[in-house]
């Protein structure tokens, strides 16, 4: 062998490196078509379940959003804080009660969720997104007049229940948050909402507010993070995750769901009803979550997409 070719590493080295780096590439390449679909559109992602008391996947739901950023989209970010109004309540000596899958939220516990999820929980957030950039505003649905409510009583039964102050959306106001995007930014909201007809605010779920902002923002897709993999076909005789449907075949499903599934489902269903392309149900506990189903062929979770068109589109 030459002096030349003594030093330089054979083909088989060569190849190896390649190799190495190979799945890198094909990953990347994967995510191309979704990328060029995706380029520009409003994703409203909601931020809940144990996704919101992990540090590790809060930390990974934050590189999510703002890779989502940097890759052309547009994220808007709304949040609850279950787990941690919760731990407040439950330091202050008020009972953490639910019906029809709703928190009960006396005068007395909406000063804790206002508290909460203004003060706490979006500031958090907040700052995760800002170690990456100066990109992330926090705001709650009072802000700008973004949501607006008025009570809502839901039916039980029959029957109408007060369970406090509740708000049921009656209007969006998107105009700061689309100023917000247009700058660059990235919009995280509480669901908090102004009252339409006193000086009061309303705690407002989650899913129910990314649904409304989602539709209002004329989005590409509404991402929902939760505690479950998704929509399970037979639940809890079977834990086979339905992976896409209908608005029709959900709207057959609604029934027979859990009152911790309805919020969200009934949000997937507006949304998409509203124009939004498709809404899907994801298991924030899984890291990147986001990336997993939005850039992969794949995909995780439940997708609720429109019901087929005359001539085959959906």
């Amino acid at each position: 062998m030459s002096d030349e070719k003594a030093g330089q590493p054979g083909a088989s080295g060569s190849t190896a490196r390649k190799h190495t780096a190979l799945p890198k590439a094909q990953i990347l390449i994967e995510a191309l078509p979704w990328l060029r679909r995706h380029n520009g559109k409003v994703v409203v992602i909601k931020f809940g379940g144990n996704a919101m008391i992990d540090e590790d996947l809060k930390a990974a739901f934050a590189q999510d959003v703002v890779f989502l950023h940097q890759a052309g989209l547009r994220p808007v970010v709304v949040h609850g804080g279950g787990p941690q109004i919760n731990a407040q309540l439950d330091k202050q000596g008020l009972v953490s009660e639910f019906k029809a899958g709703l928190r009960v939220t006396t005068p007395e516990a909406m000063d804790v969720v206002r508290m909460v999820l203004a003060g706490q929980v979006q500031r958090e957030l907040v700052g995760l997104l800002n170690q990456h950039g100066p990109l992330a505003v926090g705001m709650t649905g009072e802000d700008a007049r973004t949501i607006t409510a008025t009570k809502h009583s839901p039916e039980i039964d029959g029957e109408l229940i007060d369970i406090g102050r509740v708000g049921e959306i009656t209007d969006v106001d998107t105009g700061a948050i689309e100023a917000l995007l247009a700058d660059g930014r990235i919009p995280v909201i509480s669901s908090i909402a102004r009252s339409a007809d006193d000086h009061h605010v309303y705690n407002v779920n989650a899913d129910t507010a990314a649904a409304a902002l989602a539709a209002s923002l004329g989005a590409e897709t509404l991402m929902v993070l939760t505690d479950v993999e998704g929509l399970y076909a037979d639940w809890p005789h079977s834990d086979e995750v339905i992976s896409r449907l209908t608005v029709s075949e959900l709207q057959k499903l609604m029934p027979e769901l859990s009152s911790g599934m309805v919020p969200k489902m009934e949000g997937c269903l507006h949304a998409v009803r509203s124009g939004v392309g498709t809404a899907r149900v994801l298991d924030g506990r899984i890291p990147h979550s986001i990336l997993l189903e939005i850039f992969t062929d794949s995909g995780i979770g439940t997708m609720v997409v429109p019901d087929q068109q005359p001539g085959g589109a959906a």
